[in-house]
């Protein structure tokens, strides 16, 4: 009656992943004739390695895709059942992901990898990684799958000029073609992000663009249309380049030409008759005629104007230019001085001119953002009599210089109120939030300003437009996402040296303006104990000055008051004969609790009471009709005493 096993048995290939594995049977038995039903269960043992589908798995990952994104990745299948099946994984030691193991309703095992920091293309452009399934039988059987991750370019550099300001010079009437100069930039991305196309800033004006022209693929500037120094003499221009990612960077520089003149106008001469005919008898050194001679061209080509340019915040004191005139005169008549003409007040404090050789000189420091350009007449007149003299005209042009660092006007940055913006939970990725304003005082490009995210309480959850200043989600505000962040936002113009400042911003995750209301109360700063202590001062000697006041006040009433009471007391002691009120006033007497209810009385006094009898009527009856009442000239002494007591106490009518 023994069972024995006639061919290896395996539990995987009998059952699968069904568990437990048994097998039935039937035994018959003779003699006597039985049947019998038996069950044996099959017991698993860990003879099976893990096995991935594939030995390589190959990821494509975006650069941009930020921190706490998942990968699934193919789970790994083992045979054996219960312990001896798949039980977790591993990952490969790296910087940038870590793997998380998530069971199924079933019980079995599948892996995500999970970005725990986010990746840079331009640092590293592919990761090996290696995943490993491992079951639980002892030993752990195990297998191993290469993971290969493909770091994809996003655009995330913008282009940087190797210089932000070019300087060149070109002569005037230049031939069309002409190479001015050359203008280069470079992104770290690549393809489409990394390709650069270079072009005229948007408010480059059109008679910019009609007289130069711009290679937008290699930057080359030429010269396009008849350039004249006469009519400008230096064009400042401003070009971009930008690249072709789907939203593109750009970045900026500013090209300075300056034209060179060329002696290319002849002098005009201009003659004003002044005594025309001439008498014969006219005197000796009478004036006939004035002549003027201008010539378009500069410096020696054609002096008669000045136009001298001079950089801010110079050292005062020091010459920027000089004068220079001819006489073909001999001896005194030909002895020149200069004087300088003061048509504006300020101009006399700002610049002094050397009488005998022109020299111009600046006696202060001055201040682009203050005042751009003066003009003044300087008048070179001869020794002779009668005196002789011209006028030329002199310019001042004050440059510019970076010397203004941008100024934040909101949030103000020296406000004890705290600036807070709002941002309701599951606000989506591009909203804009808020916005930084600020200015800068100086010119041109050196009052470009960019903006920069410096620090932030969460990295990933705002961005801020490069020369917009505005702020905006860069990913789906989630529910675990901070309620509150601070936004540190860098402020840098285009100038050089460069100069910058710093915004704080505060944003709060809530849905309703109270909510913020209720966290700003709790971040609100402590208030100083010490600032109401000259409220308190104040407070406390108009408090002492009042009751000073009112205490002399009162003394003097009461004093009054005594002086009055013992005169009229003494008036009326002096009344011997009861006579017929005249006119009178009717006063109610006062019941004041010293006599009976029913011994109330009615006072009628004159005008003049300190002179006037005093009436006193019956006591009250039961009858509520009063019909017992009756006036009496006499009563009681003491009746009559208590009322005189009383009435002397009371006030005058004109009281």
């Amino acid at each position: 009656g023994a069972l024995l096993v006639s061919e290896r048995i395996d539990r995987e290939e009998l059952c699968g992943a069904l568990s437990p594995c048994s097998l039935s049977f039937e035994i018959v038995v003779e003699n006597p004739l039985e049947l019998y039903s038996g069950t044996v269960e099959i017991q698993d043992i860990n003879d099976n390695d893990p096995v991935f589908p594939s030995s390589q798995a190959r990821l494509e990952i975006s650069e941009s895709v930020p921190a706490g994104a998942r990968f699934p990745l193919e789970s790994a299948q083992d045979p054996d059942v219960g312990i001896n099946s798949l039980q977790t994984y591993q990952l490969s030691s790296n910087p940038n992901f870590v793997l998380d193991v998530q069971t199924r309703v079933d019980g079995s095992k599948y892996a995500e990898l999970v970005l725990e920091k986010e990746l840079d293309r331009e640092e590293q452009r592919e990761l090996n990684l290696v995943l490993t399934a491992l079951d639980g039988g002892s030993p752990p059987r195990s297998a191993h799958v290469q993971i290969h991750i493909d770091v994809v370019d996003a655009n995330d550099n913008v282009p940087v000029f190797n210089q932000s300001t070019y300087k060149a010079s070109v002569r005037e009437n230049t031939p069309s073609g002409t190479l001015v100069t050359r203008i280069s930039a470079y992104d770290l991305d690549d393809g489409p992000n990394g390709d650069i196309v270079y072009s005229f800033s948007s408010h480059t004006p059109a008679k910019v663009r009609e007289l130069f022209a711009l290679d937008s693929a290699t930057g080359e500037l030429r010269v396009k249309g008849q350039l004249d120094y006469e009519e400008t003499k230096l064009y400042e221009i401003y070009l971009q380049a930008k690249d072709k990612g789907a939203v593109p960077g750009v970045a900026h520089c500013k090209v300075l030409v300056e034209v060179v003149d060329v002696n290319d106008n002849a002098p005009e001469v201009t003659v004003t008759s002044v005594y025309s005919p001439v008498p014969e008898d006219a005197a000796p050194g009478t004036v006939v005629a004035l002549l003027s001679v201008t010539d378009l061209d500069s410096h020696d080509n054609g002096q008669d104007s000045y136009d001298v340019y001079v950089l801010e915040n110079n050292m005062p004191g020091i010459p920027i230019l000089n004068v220079s005139a001819t006489d073909p005169d001999l001896g005194q008549n030909a002895h020149l001085s200069y004087t300088l003409l003061h048509g504006d007040p300020t101009v006399g404090h700002l610049f002094s001119i050397n009488r005998e050789n022109g020299t111009l000189y600046l006696l202060t420091s001055l201040d682009h953002e203050d005042q751009v350009e003066f003009s003044m007449m300087v008048q070179v007149q001869d020794g002779g009599f009668p005196p002789l003299a011209t006028n030329v005209s002199v310019s001042v042009y004050v440059t510019d210089l970076n010397d203004n660092a941008p100024t934040v006007l909101y949030p103000h940055p020296n406000s004890t109120a705290a600036y807070t913006d709002v941002v309701a939970p599951g606000t989506p990725a591009g909203h804009m939030v808020t916005k930084v304003v600020a200015v800068d005082a100086d010119a041109g490009y050196n009052a470009w300003i960019s903006y920069t995210l410096l620090q932030a309480t969460d990295p990933s959850l705002f961005s801020v437009g490069l020369h917009s200043g505005e702020i905006f989600t860069a990913r789906q505000l989630r529910e675990d996402d901070a309620p509150q962040h601070t936004l540190v936002i860098l402020l840098k113009d285009h100038g050089e040296p460069v100069l910058s400042t710093s915004a704080t911003v505060s944003i709060s995750v809530a849905e309703m303006v109270k909510e913020v209301l209720t966290d700003l109360t709790d971040v609100a700063p402590a208030s100083d104990p010490r600032k109401h202590v000259t409220f308190y001062l104040i407070l406390a000697v108009i408090l002492v000055s009042a009751a000073f006041f009112i205490t002399m006040l009162s003394v003097g009433i009461f004093k009054c008051y005594k002086w009055r009471q013992s005169k009229e007391l003494f008036n009326s002691s002096r009344s011997t004969t009861y006579r017929t009120p005249g006119p009178f006033h009717h006063i109610d007497a006062v019941r004041g609790g010293f006599m009976p209810p029913n011994f109330y009385h009615q006072v009628y006094l004159t005008t003049d009471s300190r002179q006037s009898d005093l009436l006193c009527k019956k006591p009250f009856t039961s009858s509520p009709l009063g019909s017992r009442q009756s006036t009496i000239r006499n009563g009681e002494p003491g009746l009559y005493h208590q009322i005189v007591g009383t009435a002397s106490r009371l006030p005058t009518p004109a009281e």
